[in-house]
C-alpha cells in the first residue's frame, strides 16, 4: 500500500501522541509518589512554621486554629509539654446540662460500634507520639526537625511524621497516613491513563483533519503538475495564503502560464513551418506539374510546325493548293503557341504580384451584348443559339478588360461543350451588392470530382477533346485568379440539361 504524505503525517502525529502519554504515564508511576512524598514533607514543614509563629506556650488558646489546620489539611497535630504530656488534643468529660442552659452538642463517631464501651486514657493513646520522641530526642533536642517513616503498631498503619519542639520547647509532633497518598498516586495514574487514552483519541482525529487540511493543497499543486505534464495547462491553483504553498501554486500558475506560451508559440511556428513545408511541397510539384505541361502543349504545335515546314522546304506537294494547307497549320498552330504564351504571361504576372486591375464603373449587360455580337459569326456557323438575359442599367465596378476576358474564357468554354441542342445562355442579374453574370450551355454535366479541379493550371476533362478544339488549359486558372485578387466569388454548377459557369462583380455605390 502506498504511504500518501497524508497518511505518514497522520501515523507519525498519532506515534508521537502516543509516545508522550506513555512517557508521562511511565513517569508518573516511577515518580509521582515520591514526588507527593516530598511535597508531603514541605506542606508537614509549612505546618510548623505556621505553628510557631502563633504558638504562645498555651495549646488551649490557639485549639481552634490548631483543628482548623487538621481539617484542612487532614495532618493529625499533637503538642505535649516538656515533660512529652499531651496538651493537644486533650480529652475533655462530657458536662451535666445545667438547669438554666441547654447541652453542648457533641461530634459523634459513625464509625463507632458501642458508645459505652470504655475510651482508653491518654496514657495509652499517645504512647505512639511519646515513642518518635524517644526514638528522635538526640535530633531534636539540638534544635532540628525529625522527618521519620514510621508504623504506629496499635492500628498498623505507616506514617510521616515530623517531630520537633516549638519556640518554648515544647514537642510538637505532625503525621499523615502514608496510605493516602499511595490511594492519591493510584487514583491520580489511573486519571492521568484515562486522560491520557481521551487525548490519543482527540489527537488522532484532530491529527486526521488537520493533516487532511495541509496535504490538500499538495494534493492540489501534484494534480496541477501531472496535468501540466499532459500538457493541460487550464487548471490553476486557488492561492489562499501567503505561506511556502501559497508560494508554491503561485510559481505553479507561473510556470504553467510561462509554458503555456512557449508551447503555444512553438506549436504556432511548428504549424507555420508545416504549412510552408506544404506549400512549398505543392508548389515544387505545381512547377513540375507546369514544365510537364508547357512542355506538352508545346510539343505538338512545334512538331506540326517542323514537319509542315519541312515538307514545304522539299517540295513534298508541289501544287499549289496543299502548299496553302500546310501554310494554314503552321499559322494556326503558332496562333495556338501565341495564346498559350500570352495566358502564361497573365498566369505569370497574377502569381508574381505584378497583376493590378484597373476598376472603372460601366455598365455590365452592354459589355455582356458586346461580347455576345463579336461570336455572332461563330454562333451562325456552328448554328449555336445564344441568348442574353440581362438586367438593364445595372453598373459595376470592375476591371473592364479582366471582365471582358472571364466573359470571353466562359463563352470559349461553353461553345467547345455545347451539345447537339446548340444552346447557350447569357444571364446577368444583381444580388444584394454583388452582380452575378453566368454562361450556361447545354451539354454533359461535369464529372463530380472534376468540378473542384477544373480551376486548376492544365487540368482537361477530356484531353482528346481539348485538343481538337485548340483549348490549352489556362482559361479557367486565369479566371480563379482574377477574381481572387478582386475578391470576388466564382465557382460551376450541373445544372439539368447542362452546366453554368459564373462570376460576381461588385455593384456600383
Amino acid at each position: 500500500m502506498r504511504l500518501t504524505i497524508g497518511k505518514k503525517l497522520f501515523w507519525g502525529m498519532s506515534a508521537l501522541i502516543m509516545l508522550f502519554v506513555a512517557l508521562s504515564q511511565l513517569l508518573n508511576s516511577q515518580f509521582l509518589e515520591d514526588y507527593y512524598v516530598l511535597e508531603k514533607k514541605k506542606q508537614l514543614m509549612d505546618i510548623y512554621s505556621s505553628i510557631n509563629k502563633i504558638y504562645q506556650g498555651d495549646a488551649d488558646s490557639i485549639s481552634l486554629e490548631l483543628e482548623r489546620l487538621e481539617r484542612t489539611t487532614g495532618i493529625h497535630i499533637v503538642v505535649c509539654n516538656s515533660k512529652q504530656e499531651p496538651t493537644y488534643p486533650v480529652k475533655k468529660t462530657i458536662q451535666e446540662p445545667n438547669a438554666g442552659n441547654p447541652p453542648i452538642p457533641q461530634p459523634q463517631n459513625l464509625n463507632q460500634q458501642n458508645s459505652n464501651l470504655p475510651h482508653p486514657g491518654p496514657e495509652k493513646e499517645l504512647s505512639f507520639e511519646r515513642s518518635l520522641i524517644q526514638l528522635n530526642l538526640d535530633k531534636i533536642s539540638e534544635g532540628r526537625e525529625a522527618i521519620v517513616f514510621s508504623k504506629d503498631p496499635r492500628i498498623q498503619t505507616n506514617f510521616i511524621n515530623l517531630v520537633t519542639t516549638l519556640n518554648n520547647g515544647d514537642y510538637l509532633i505532625l503525621n499523615t497516613p502514608f496510605a493516602s497518598i499511595s490511594e492519591s498516586v493510584k487514583i491520580a495514574n489511573r486519571f492521568f491513563l484515562f486522560t491520557g487514552l481521551l487525548t490519543l483519541i482527540a489527537g488522532s482525529v484532530i491529527t486526521y483533519f488537520m493533516s487532511r487540511k495541509l496535504t490538500m493543497p499538495i494534493l492540489k499543486l501534484n494534480d496541477i503538475a501531472q496535468r501540466m505534464a499532459r500538457l493541460d495547462f487550464s487548471r490553476k491553483y486557488q492561492v489562499e495564503s501567503t505561506d511556502e504553498v501559497g508560494q508554491l501554486g503561485e510559481s505553479i500558475n507561473s510556470l504553467s502560464t510561462q509554458l503555456h506560451g512557449a508551447i503555444s508559440e512553438l506549436t504556432e511556428a511548428n504549424k507555420k513551418l508545416l504549412e510552408d513545408i506544404e506549400r512549398e511541397r505543392r508548389i515544387d510539384q505545381m512547377r513540375k506539374e507546369f514544365i510537364s505541361n508547357v512542355s506538352h502543349e508545346l510539343k505538338t504545335p512545334i512538331s506540326l510546325i517542323q514537319g509542315y515546314a519541312e515538307g514545304l522546304k522539299e517540295n513534298v506537294n508541289e501544287d499549289e493548293e496543299n502548299k496553302n494547307f500546310y501554310c494554314a497549320v503552321i499559322a494556326d498552330e503558332a496562333k495556338k503557341m501565341d495564346k498559350l504564351a500570352g495566358e502564361l504571361l497573365d498566369l505569370s504576372q497574377i502569381e508574381a504580384g505584378t497583376f493590378k486591375l484597373e476598376k472603372s464603373n460601366f455598365e455590365i449587360s452592354r459589355l455582356a451584348a458586346k461580347v455576345m455580337d463579336k461570336y455572332q459569326p461563330i454562333f451562325s456557323e456552328k448554328k449555336i443559339n445564344c441568348n442574353l438575359m440581362a438586367e438593364q442599367g445595372l453598373i459595376v465596378y470592375a476591371d473592364r478588360f479582366r471582365t471582358e476576358q472571364i466573359l470571353v474564357n466562359y463563352l470559349n468554354n461553353a461553345i467547345n461543350h455545347v451539345d447537339s441542342q446548340r444552346l447557350i445562355t447569357i444571364s446577368v442579374q444583381s444580388t444584394q451588392d454583388k452582380a452575378r453574370v453566368a454562361v450556361y450551355n447545354s451539354g454533359q454535366p461535369i464529372p463530380e470530382e472534376s468540378l473542384g479541379k477544373v480551376w486548376d493550371s492544365f487540368y482537361k476533362v477530356d484531353k482528346a477533346r481539348t485538343r481538337s478544339y485548340g483549348g490549352t488549359g489556362l482559361g479557367l486558372s486565369i479566371v480563379r485568379a482574377i477574381q481572387e485578387i478582386d475578391n470576388n466569388r466564382y465557382g460551376v454548377l450541373n445544372k439539368w440539361g447542362g452546366v453554368e459557369f459564373w462570376f460576381e462583380l461588385d455593384v456600383a455605390e
